[in-house]
């Protein structure tokens, strides 16, 4: 029964490691295939800039719905929030102070 075991054990030790094994040769694997990408992209300077140029757009399209989203609720809250005329009325004021002093 202890011989069972210990095959057992044995087996289940063998197992892991050809698992590690296999688990390495697959590591090696995808990083043969990242540098040959790497290599590829960077023998085409054409790809790298057609690349760049799209992400830029991507980037610059999500910062400009970005920014229109978040400066639509700040306007949302501060109407709800602050009285615009009150405000309106002390930036006229502010004009006129600055219009006799040129």
């Amino acid at each position: 029964m202890s011989e069972d075991k210990d095959n057992q054990h044995n087996g289940g030790i063998s197992e892991k490691i050809a698992n590690i094994d296999k688990i390495d040769e697959l590591s090696r694997k995808m990083d043969n295939m990242r540098v040959a990408e790497y290599i590829e992209m960077a023998s085409n300077p054409k790809r790298i800039i057609f690349l760049n140029f799209v992400a830029g757009l991507i980037r610059g399209l999500g910062m400009g719905i970005g920014f229109t989203i978040l400066a639509g609720v700040v306007l949302y809250m501060m109407r709800r929030w602050v009285n615009l005329p009150v405000v309106g009325r002390l930036i006229a004021e502010l004009l006129d102070i600055v219009d006799t002093y040129r």
